[in-house]
């Protein structure tokens, strides 16, 4: 899930019109024209109401405790007092447009991932501020390629609502990230490098009983449990002609990946019966499962043709009955449920004015 936030810098050099956000009706009373303010576009049927959370800077990756009464996410806002990713704590019904949610990492380093642990009073989330306490570059551009950057001074923490680490996860040499928690409350999943390659791993959230799930070459990322805590979806971009092949070890080598043709794969918790779900081309990323366990909702560029925008798809576990979801012009990933499946919240670049912001937005959910 690295990198995903940089995944919207490159993309947002691009310029595209945005909708308004205002829609005109009449008044069935006087037959006079009014203008009513929303953020759903017309076609998006499954949200009820849609509240946007956050206006500027880049915000992604925002996820519930497990009681639904909290959140925390990464931002990168500079009038928060940040140079690059960062932890965010917020109260589920909060807004910051004017004010500043409470920072709980140590401001050190670039930060990724964040999840709660069941206890609702911690959050394991990977942070390189062992590796230096400035924030390491970013390169999006090699040879002409889009890239993300693998940073190998990444580790798993253990931290407090206070923002006081209380654990170290993992300590191999290279990079350790993207970890979430079972929704049993007993695993976490997480990328490492480890094994030369980036592939799945779980561990108890003690850091102990670490157990590889993946082994085939590619990058396997941004894995999540299913509400019952027996499947596993991941995004992974699985070279295949010995060019791509190739390709990837040498960028790899260098600490990069190529993540612009991505699929979605699904695996039992141990790591078999693996399958891929999608075959739909481009980048399809940042899976979540649907609160009955019986679909994903998932990003996806696939319809665009010059690779933007993206919008949020939801399909069966059997890759039947994709349906789209959100009818951005721009951006819309990073879709999480919360745990009582009624509330929706993701990223977007919407009502941003035309600019290059990505926020939070919170729908109530509708099926």
């Amino acid at each position: 899930m690295k990198s995903k936030l940089t995944l919207l810098s490159i993309l947002f050099t691009v310029v595209l019109s945005c909708k308004s956000d205002k829609k005109q009706s009449e008044d069935v009373t006087t037959g006079a024209t009014k203008w009513v303010d929303t953020l759903i576009y017309p076609e998006e049927t499954h949200f009820k109401s849609l509240k946007q959370i956050t206006f500027g800077g880049d915000n992604a990756e925002a996820y519930w405790s497990f009681d639904d009464k909290q959140l925390i996410f990464q931002s990168n806002n500079k009038n928060w007092g940040v140079n690059c990713d960062q932890m965010f704590l917020m109260n589920a019904g909060d807004t910051f447009k004017d004010s500043i949610p409470p920072m709980i990492s140590t401001g050190k380093g670039r930060t990724t991932c964040a999840y709660f642990l069941p206890d609702n009073q911690h959050i394991v989330y990977a942070s390189t501020h062992l590796g230096g306490e400035e924030c390491p570059e970013t390169p999006l551009r090699l040879n002409g390629r889009y890239v993300w950057p693998i940073y190998d001074t990444y580790d798993i923490f253990v931290a407090d609502l206070e923002g006081n680490i209380v654990n170290q996860l993992t300590n191999e040499k290279g990079y350790d990230a993207e970890a979430t928690v079972s929704p049993k409350g007993d695993k976490i999943v997480f990328t490492s490098t480890r094994s030369g390659d980036l592939e799945l791993y779980t561990m108890n959230i003690d850091g102990s009983e670490v157990t590889q799930i993946t082994d085939q070459l590619g990058y396997d990322g941004g894995a999540f449990f299913s509400p019952d805590g027996t499947k596993i979806i991941f995004r992974s971009s699985r070279p295949k002609t010995e060019e791509e092949i190739q390709e990837y070890k040498s960028l790899l080598a260098e600490g990069l990946v190529q993540p612009t043709e991505m699929e979605l794969y699904i695996c039992n918790a141990d790591g078999s019966e693996l399958r891929q779900l999608t075959n739909l081309g481009n980048a399809n990323w940042s899976p979540f499962f649907h609160p009955s366990g019986k679909k994903i909702l998932f990003s996806s560029n696939f319809e665009a043709e010059k690779g933007f925008p993206f919008n949020l798809y939801m399909i069966d576990l059997d890759g039947k009955n994709l349906e789209r979801v959100t009818h951005s012009t721009t951006f819309d990933a990073f879709p999480v449920f919360s745990n009582d499946g009624k509330k929706l919240i993701f990223s977007s670049n919407r009502n941003n004015g035309g600019g290059h912001d990505t926020n939070l937005f919170i729908a109530d959910w509708v099926d």
